[in-house]
Parts: C-alpha cells; sequence; structure tokens
C-alpha cells in the first residue's frame, strides 16, 4: 500500500465531521467501506490516527501530525483541479456551477438564470451540508453557493469567499400530522410538542445542534429520530414524529406545517462567490434568487403574514 491523496481526504473528512458516518457521507462511501480504509492507513503508518468515543473520532497526536502536513497536499491537489478544470471550461462556452442546500426557490432561480444567460452552461450541486459547499466554492469546483447557517451553529468559511445575506434570519417552521392536537392553533408552542418524537438529519450542518439548544432552553428533552426530510415526511403524515421545515413549504393534503411562537427556530440564506471577478455576474445571480425566494415565500400564507409582521424588504423586492 502506498499513501495517496485519496487518503489524506478520508482522513480530513473524518476530522472535519468528528465522526466515520458523516464523513462516509460526504466522500460518498458506506461507513464499512471508510472504516476499513482508516483501518488499513493505520496499519501502513503504524499508530492510530483517531480515537473512537462515543461524542465520535477526535485525532490522536499522531493524527493531529499526519493532518497538519496531509491538509496543505489536500488543498493543493484540490488547486491544481481546479485550475486545470477552468482552463478546460475556458475552450468552451461560459459556465456557472451553482451549489446548494435544499430550497423552494431554485426551480424559480434556475428558470430566471437559464432565460437571463441563455449562453450559459448552469449546472447545479445539492449537497445537505452548506460547509462542504464552501470548501467547494472556495476550491474552484463551484461558482457560487447559496447556503443556509442555523442560528447558533456558524458554518466554517474559507478565506477567499464574499457572502451576500438573502435573509438575515428565516424562521423555521414545524410539520406534524392534520389530526395533532397542536395543529388546530395558527401558531405553535414548542411546550405543546413536548412529548413529541423529533425528527432531524444529522448530516445537515448545525440542524441538531441548533434544534436541541432551543429545546434545551424550553426545558424539553426529546426523543429524537435521525433520517432524512423524505423518510421524515412519510413518519409525520401518521403521527409518529415532528420536524422542523423551511417557512416556504407549500401547504399539504397530508400534513399540517405551523409556525412557532417567538421563532425560536431561525437559519440565516446566504450567496456565497469567490471575492475575485465576476462581480457583474454575482450581482445578476443574486438578483435573480432574491426575486426566485420572494416569489417562493409569497406562495405560502402563513409566511406571508409573517413577513407582512415583520415589516421584511422582501416585500418591497420588485415583482417578477
Amino acid at each position: 500500500m502506498e499513501l495517496e491523496v485519496r487518503h489524506l481526504r478520508a482522513l480530513c473528512a473524518i476530522a472535519d465531521t468528528g465522526s466515520l458516518h458523516k464523513a462516509a457521507r460526504r466522500l460518498g462511501v458506506s461507513q464499512p467501506s471508510l472504516t476499513t480504509q482508516l483501518r488499513r492507513i493505520e496499519n501502513f503508518l503504524g499508530g492510530e490516527l483517531f480515537s473512537r468515543e462515543r461524542s465520535g473520532c477526535r485525532p490522536t497526536p499522531l493524527g493531529r501530525s499526519v493532518l497538519i502536513r496531509g491538509r496543505p497536499l489536500v488543498a493543493e491537489m484540490n488547486a491544481l483541479v481546479a485550475e486545470a478544470r477552468a482552463a478546460a471550461a475556458r475552450t468552451g462556452g461560459p459556465r456557472l456551477r451553482i451549489g446548494s442546500t435544499a430550497s423552494r426557490a431554485l426551480p424559480g432561480w434556475l428558470r430566471r438564470l437559464r432565460k437571463r444567460l441563455p449562453a450559459t452552461d448552469i449546472s447545479l450541486q445539492m449537497d445537505v451540508s452548506a460547509n462542504a459547499l464552501l470548501r467547494m466554492t472556495a476550491a474552484g469546483q463551484l461558482d457560487v453557493a447559496f447556503v443556509h447557517e442555523v442560528e447558533g451553529c456558524p458554518l466554517r468559511r474559507p478565506d477567499g469567499l464574499a457572502a451576500r445575506v438573502l435573509l438575515d434570519r428565516e424562521p423555521q417552521f414545524v410539520s406534524m400530522a392534520l389530526d395533532h392536537p397542536a395543529a388546530a392553533a395558527p401558531v405553535v408552542d414548542l411546550a405543546d410538542l413536548a412529548g413529541d418524537r423529533w425528527m432531524v438529519d444529522p448530516t445537515v450542518d448545525g440542524e441538531w445542534d441548533g434544534l436541541n439548544r432551543v429545546l434545551a432552553a424550553a426545558g424539553i428533552t426529546p426523543q429524537v429520530l435521525h433520517g432524512d426530510y423524505h423518510t421524515a415526511a412519510s413518519l409525520i403524515v401518521v403521527g409518529e414524529a415532528v420536524a422542523p421545515c423551511q417557512p416556504t413549504s407549500g401547504p399539504r393534503d397530508d400534513m399540517a406545517i405551523r409556525p412557532l411562537r417567538g421563532d425560536p427556530l431561525a437559519v440565516r440564506l446566504l450567496l456565497f462567490t469567490r471575492r475575485r471577478g465576476c462581480e457583474e455576474l454575482y450581482a445578476a445571480v443574486y438578483e435573480d434568487l432574491v426575486a426566485a425566494y420572494r416569489d417562493a415565500a409569497l406562495r405560502s400564507a402563513a409566511y406571508r403574514s409573517w413577513l407582512v409582521r415583520h415589516g421584511s424588504p422582501l416585500l418591497g423586492a420588485p415583482a417578477a
């Protein structure tokens, strides 16, 4: 065995996420495969690189030493690949590589961009991890990244990126079964959900930490189910769980979506770009994103009312 860049990438992913499960998701491999790879790397280097604890994986002194030397090598390789791809792209037509976490503004945003930039090859990279998208943007693998930052859980912002704020505080609503007792009210108190199981996706950066902080402040220690939000929907409709959701979530015949009193859960919506070049293009991309998000927001009666109550500047944005 020889130590390769892919092995260093795996070690960096484990250190960054603090979890073999999360690192495997980021790398697009299975957890058993990553565990086997880590064991082979440790055998090759002759020592344990991570200590496995209940809270996750922590680098050992040997692991920290390897990471200190390995991270610059990974960064250099990423830069080499990004520069080579950029050079190759210059021989073809213009491209716009978009990264995004989940948002109901995406369809309208892409539609506007394709209309504005008909000769541009526009691609979309979705990821549950905002931090992963920021790393890709900083490495030149993406041109822009539209992400959310959970309140109280700041993102790790690489050097060289500029951020535009789409919305400083987007409230998170809650989804529940139609026959949930709390669904009878237009606004829900957290105390009314104290006995419920909460569904969260642990791979979404900051999601569980932010929710846990808010629930703990309310004196609630919930039962927690971990899984993606597609799975969550099927559990919510039958009353097995409740879950935080975006306020732009459209009305559903099989689910109740309600704002939380006092808006204790919130995220910040941000568009990241690289600092140098393409300022005019990025300004247009941001303008189309604002318009698309506004349209998505106004389609939700509950969210539209929230925006009116809070005097949101979104309401003054130009019509699409």
